[in-house]
């Protein structure tokens, strides 16, 4: 298994920076795969299945990139970002049993291949794992990774609700994404600024910028839905309007009092399926020309600037070129690869 080039992520990144993060991703993985390991087969290969599928490594890079800011990668910060990737693939476990998918990463999802229960069972069996590796680093983290967890959970569980009728569905919106997505990037920030000796304010703006990064990621996500193209992203165009799923975009449209936008508030409405491909077809194309998806670009634009700044005082007196003002350099780049990406 070969882990993700953080140099691919983080094209600033200093060549003695990039190094050290691609060794530490290496170590991650190497305990990853220790830690899925069991003495039953069957679990042990349901187990290890998206952590054969490789991915990103987004979070345990970020939590070995927020290491650096203080005195660098060690056993500590590994363990943390093993402990944070794994609760992430946990969650993907559940949520493929929720969205009822069939692919994960490109290779068949958990579910399709051993079943719904297997599959709730073996995610919950890497959330024990992920605990299990997070109590090795004290009472603090283990403090941490639980609240982390209730605040996944009931980022889900509120995705999956009808908004309040006396909330505003953006804000709504924008405190789920930062209790579903959020919530675990801020951790693996934390947790790399924490067992890497910074102090107590470096840690909290670096729990602040992860959550968000977050936040900032997943409304990325949402442009990508509408304007990806297919080949070119990995993303199937327009899978959020087909599944009814409600996201920056669309809830900006269903604010607007223009009469010229009825015809797409009808579509995005209850009265059509967007499963038909026409009318699939016919709401892509208006939500694409629409001044929504602008809209929605800025507020995203915003909230990476917001991330951006929390890293501007960690930079103050740092000498040129140091490793943590490399660190922090490549942590600023993050958030404008994240913001911009095409895929």
């Amino acid at each position: 298994m070969t882990p993700a080039s953080p140099t691919l992520a983080l094209p600033s990144a200093s060549p003695e920076l990039a190094v050290r993060l691609t060794a530490g991703l290496a170590a991650v993985d190497e305990l990853l795969r220790v830690v899925v390991d069991h003495e039953d087969p069957f679990i042990a290969a349901a187990s290890a299945h998206l952590v054969e599928a490789g991915g990103k490594r987004f979070r345990p890079m970020l939590t070995l990139l927020a290491a650096e800011v203080g005195d660098g990668i060690n056993d500590d910060v590994v363990a943390a970002a093993a402990g944070v990737e794994l609760t992430h693939l946990a969650s993907l476990y559940h949520d493929d049993v929720m969205d009822e998918a069939d692919l994960r990463r490109g290779v068949v999802s958990v579910n399709a291949a051993y079943g719904n229960s297997n599959a709730i069972l073996v995610g919950d069996l890497l959330f024990g794992k992920a605990s299990e590796l997070v109590a090795g680093l004290g009472t603090e983290a283990v403090r941490i990774q639980a609240q982390t967890f209730v605040r996944l959970c009931s980022g889900q569980i509120r995705d999956a609700r009808p908004v309040p009728e006396d909330v505003d569905p953006i804000d709504y919106y924008l405190g789920v994404l930062a209790d579903k997505t959020g919530v675990l990037i801020a951790t693996a920030a934390r947790y790399g600024a924490m067992f890497s000796g910074c102090p107590p304010e470096t840690i909290d703006a670096m729990r602040r910028y992860g959550e968000r990064l977050g936040i900032a990621f997943q409304l990325a996500d949402d442009l990508l839905d509408v304007t990806s193209v297919p080949g070119e992203s990995g993303k199937t165009p327009g899978t959020d309007l087909r599944e009814g799923v409600a996201t920056l975009p669309t809830l900006l449209v269903r604010q607007s009092v223009d009469p010229d936008d009825d015809r797409l508030k009808e579509l995005l409405g209850p009265r059509f399926d967007l499963r038909d491909d026409a009318l699939h077809a016919e709401a892509l194309g208006l939500l694409r020309a629409h001044p929504a998806m602008g809209q929605a670009r800025e507020r995203t634009y915003d909230v990476a600037r917001e991330a951006q700044q929390l890293l501007a005082p960690l930079a103050v007196g740092l000498p040129s070129g140091s490793p943590a003002d490399d660190a922090i350099t490549a942590l600023s780049a993050l958030v404008e690869s994240v913001v911009n990406r095409a895929g």
